[in-house]
């Protein structure tokens, strides 16, 4: 195995500015990607739950069967040097796409690296987005079948929007799901006992967490990779007294993300954030359902479709009795994750960093600093197969990656007609059209039924062109099907309509090279200074 760098063009003008650390969009941050040690002072002033934090983790982490290793990083959250490197995501069935695993990596590595650097304790701590509510976002996944990539969907319907963490696993219809996904995987060695502890892990679960939770730390058992539902109640009762505080602050959290996003948007940075001056920032939970809270002219919390409305008064009595009935959106979840924990660094995909651009200010007005956001490592795995087809065809890594195949299988299918069809084609449509010319004019004088006559006749002459130019194409891709079919293979595995982890779940990857093939993976010491990694297996 080797991984090397490879640079993605295809990105956004703010992640762009941001890797490259310009001064345009650092202002936006508190600290650089790599200001560690500054951020260690500002945490050493800072207090958190730490003994509550452990017992609640240990519980969760314990529920879920975590190895060993996990518990002694639990332990170690009591000594007050300790930090954590954190990141999130949802709960996605069998992990949901790559970029999940990538990002679970990404946390070991950094805690890995900082904690050699810094001398103190550096836990790696996974944040599970137990609360949020669209499961359409999380029940499938992705497989090549026949040169195409197929979704796969679970076929547990939902007919409400409670969070993840509430949403029970049906688990006949999982087990039918999973025997459809693993008959189309190629039996390896590995198959049958993956499968079975799989299936074993989802015997053990309840909910679509518990079943994600599981999953991580069969692929992570070595890394001591600490999880966090951010859906659990017991977790909701850590934040009651942080919920008051975001409540009370609400309007100055509000009106300093409106402020932010306008100036970034003035700079011309895109940011995929819905803001405004009324925006509560937080979900009331009624009747397992998720609402989104604004405040209206009077001062009052209510729904979008006025389902509750609450004054201020009654939603801080909630917070102090009831957190459980409360939950984050996109913009206090990560203060919320900066109050409970001491966050050294948080590690953020391109759209988490894109709106944790608009944050700072949210920070400031709970009276912390924004920790330093670092991208995630982002990895492309290619079997020798497809390293060699590359080969083959003269396609460089980069070229592959940046979404070149398509252009380059079809200027080599051109190449292998001489001369070409298209050209040829439109040049016959054109001097048709203009031998046909003469007999279309004096059809115009004849009659009016005559003229269409010629109008269709010139139709069908170009009709019966176009179908003999698709009945050459057809049957010169028919010669060249393994050459085509190749390309498309390609494509499928390294660009998918986009970069590979996006698409494709690691599920393949441990069938062919076994469970603990990302665990290898998070061993390494890959830079963060790079945009892109290639693994070649």
């Amino acid at each position: 195995m080797r991984i090397e760098p490879v640079q993605i063009q295809k990105q956004t003008k703010l992640m762009r500015d941001y890797r490259n650390q310009h001064k345009s969009i650092l202002e936006f941050f508190d600290y650089g990607m790599n200001d560690y040690a500054s951020r260690l002072q500002e945490l050493k002033q800072r207090t958190y739950k730490r003994e509550e934090l452990v017992e609640v983790l240990y519980h969760l982490n314990q529920s879920w069967g975590a190895p060993e290793k996990t518990f002694r990083n639990i332990e170690r959250l009591k000594d007050d040097q300790s930090v954590v490197v954190v990141g999130g995501q949802q709960a996605g069935v069998l992990t949901g796409p790559l970029y999940s695993v990538n990002k679970v990596i990404s946390i070991i590595q950094l805690a890995r690296q900082q904690e050699k650097d810094l001398g103190i304790p550096v836990v790696p701590l996974f944040w599970i987005a137990g609360e949020d509510h669209d499961f359409e976002e999380v029940n499938h996944i992705y497989l090549q079948v026949k040169n195409m990539m197929k979704k796969f969907k679970v076929g547990q319907r939902l007919l409400d929007k409670r969070s993840v963490s509430k949403i029970e696993l049906e688990e006949p219809i999982i087990l039918d799901w999973l025997e459809s996904i693993f008959e189309q995987l190629a039996e390896t060695e590995h198959t049958k006992d993956i499968y079975s502890l799989i299936v074993d892990s989802l015997h053990k679960s309840t909910t679509y967490v518990d079943f994600f939770a599981r999953l991580i730390f069969l692929l992570f058992e070595e890394d001591g990779i600490v999880l966090m539902d951010s859906g659990n109640e017991k977790i909701r009762r850590l934040e009651s007294d942080y919920f008051v505080e975001m409540i009370t602050k609400q309007q100055e959290i509000s009106d300093g993300v409106c402020h932010a996003y306008k100036q970034l948007t003035s700079n011309d940075y895109s940011i995929a954030l819905d803001v405004a001056p009324e925006n509560g920032n937080l979900f009331y939970h009624k009747d397992e359902e998720r609402i989104l809270l604004t405040k209206n002219q009077e001062g009052n919390w209510v729904g979008k479709q006025l389902e509750v409305i609450f004054t201020t008064d009654e939603l801080m009595e909630m917070a102090k009795k009831t957190p459980e009935k409360l939950s984050n959106n996109v913009v206090t979840r990560p203060l919320m994750q900066d109050l409970l924990l001491p966050t050294l660094a948080f590690i953020g995909g391109p759209g988490e960093i894109s709106y944790w651009a608009v944050l700072k200010p949210a920070f400031h007005a709970m009276e912390m600093k924004m920790p330093p956001v670092v991208p995630r490592l982002s990895f492309t795995y290619m079997d020798r197969k497809t390293e060699k087809t590359l080969n083959k065809y003269h396609i460089s890594s980069a070229l592959a990656l940046n979404g070149e195949i398509s252009g380059i299988r079809k200027a080599w299918f051109k190449e292998k007609v001489n001369p070409p069809i298209e050209e040829t084609v439109e040049e016959l449509k054109k001097k048709i059209t203009e031998a046909h010319e003469p007999l279309r004019t004096i059809a115009h004088q004849v009659r009016a039924d005559i003229r269409d006559l010629a109008e269709k006749n010139l139709d069908y002459l170009i009709r019966d062109v176009a179908f003999l130019e698709k009945r050459m194409v057809r049957a010169l891709e028919e010669q060249y099907h393994k050459e085509l079919n190749e390309f498309t293979l390609l494509e499928n595995m390294l660009y998918p309509g986009g970069l590979q982890e996006r698409v494709w779940n690691p599920l393949p990857f441990i069938n062919a090279y076994g469970l603990h093939f990302f665990q290898e993976i998070s061993a390494e010491d890959c830079s963060f200074e790079e945009e892109h990694y290639v693994v070649y297996i």
